[in-house]
């Protein structure tokens, strides 16, 4: 028998059971569309991690206090030094707290960042409109803000809300910049921050001090020249510090390099996304139990057309392709169809709030192809068994089934 002839042979039987040969199609079509749509969310996840670091700065490093240690603005300060820290190129330091923002008679309860200047360059931040923090108003502890695009949106709406005032604490700030928007949703995204000069959250906002007079700041963020001095950066800065702080055993302070928090990262998730994919191939597994549960089927309903097939010559390899061809035909077909659906799931979801988060999906064709290949072997697999039962019937015994 010809290979067309076999392909044809095992297309009319699956026609002729439309109902059974659907459901069959049915559990590789969930198999394979769980598995691309999981996987396209894993990806999607990692790889709005990595943005969200990357955007950072790549040549960015991160110093923060041990637990019960205090660095100051003026650790911050004494970083950049041409003699000491050759390496560094820009220091960020930064406070936090939380706050109501006040306009008129909208309020956003948001996050306020106490920072200098220099952030602007070394988180990379854009502006939409106005400007930045500049030292005067650091100096002078001004009363200025700049807003993340979301804070304005949900303030002001959609006009322009440079130089207008809001009231935190009762204390009225001028509204002196916009950032661009970046996409993020949480509240720890720049788009929901405000950020003030470090001296104004001190003063106006936290107005603690340590028993030195000295401002505290919560992390320093350092911006290297290049990628390539990052350890060097690293080393220089912590030899600064030990000095400063009179260190002799373990250092009261944490040096955060974020290329390697990126290369973790990535390892991570990469770990969560092969777990999501193997949680949707389960559902294909379960498929194939189904394929082979109805071809089990096909095989007792049509012994006595093999019996048949088999007296007018037909040999046990001829039945045993055919059956064959029919699973791997069922499980492929499914797998295309899986295909597209998995596909349309992903975009659908794509930009789909969940909670305060916006799921993301990543599509990657190489999953698709390899859900395809593991569904037709799934489809050769579980059909095998049937196929072989089927080519072992005796003519006769076939033949005398009832």
């Amino acid at each position: 028998m010809t290979l067309w002839a076999t392909f044809m042979t095992a297309l009319n039987s699956l026609s002729a059971n439309r109902l059974r040969a659907f459901l069959a199609l049915l559990g590789i079509i969930i198999g394979v569309s769980a598995v691309i749509s999981l996987m396209s969310i894993g990806r999607g996840s990692q790889a709005t991690i990595t943005d969200r670091i990357q955007n950072l700065g790549t040549n960015l490093l991160s110093i923060s206090p041990q637990p019960d240690e205090v660095l100051t603005l003026e650790d911050a300060f004494s970083l950049i030094d041409p003699i000491h820290t050759p390496s560094v190129k820009a220091v960020a330091p930064q406070i936090s707290t939380s706050g109501t923002l006040i306009a008129g008679k909208e309020r956003r309860r948001t996050q306020i960042i106490g920072t200098t200047p220099e952030a602007l360059s070394v988180r990379s931040f854009t502006m939409k409109s106005g400007t930045f923090i500049s030292v005067p108003h650091v100096t002078d502890s001004q009363e200025v803000i700049v807003l993340g695009s979301q804070v304005a949106t949900d303030l002001f709406g959609d006009r322009d809300s440079v130089g207008e005032y809001i009231r935190i604490n009762s204390k009225r700030y001028t509204i002196i910049g916009i950032l661009a928007p970046e996409g993020g949703t949480s509240f720890g995204s720049v788009d929901r921050q405000a950020m003030v000069p470090i001296t104004t959250a001190y003063y106006r906002i936290l107005g603690d001090k340590t028993v030195h007079g000295e401002i505290p700041v919560q992390s320093i963020n350092v911006e290297a020249h290049n990628h390539t001095l990052m350890e060097k950066a690293s080393e220089e800065i912590q030899v600064l510090l030990r000095l400063r702080h009179k260190i002799s055993d373990e250092d009261d302070f944490v040096i955060l390099n974020l290329s390697d928090v990126i290369e973790t990262l990535e390892e991570t998730t990469q770990t969560i996304v092969i777990f999501l994919g193997i949680i949707a191939g389960i559902s294909l597994l379960v498929a194939g139990i189904g394929i082979m549960n109805i071809m089990l089927v096909s095989v007792t309903e049509r012994t006595r057309e093999i019996g048949i097939r088999k007296a007018m010559g037909a040999t046990k390899q001829d039945i045993l392709f055919q059956f064959v061809t029919e699973s791997v035909l069922l499980s492929f077909v499914g797998g295309i169809i899986g295909i597209v659906f998995g596909i349309g799931i992903s975009q659908l979801i794509n930009g789909m709030n969940l909670g305060n988060q916006m799921l993301r999906t990543v599509i990657s064709y190489d999953i698709a192809l390899l859900a395809l290949l593991v569904s037709s072997a799934i489809g050769l697999f579980f059909g095998i068994y049937p196929a072989i039962r089927a080519s072992a019937l005796h003519p006769i015994d076939a033949l005398r089934y009832e």
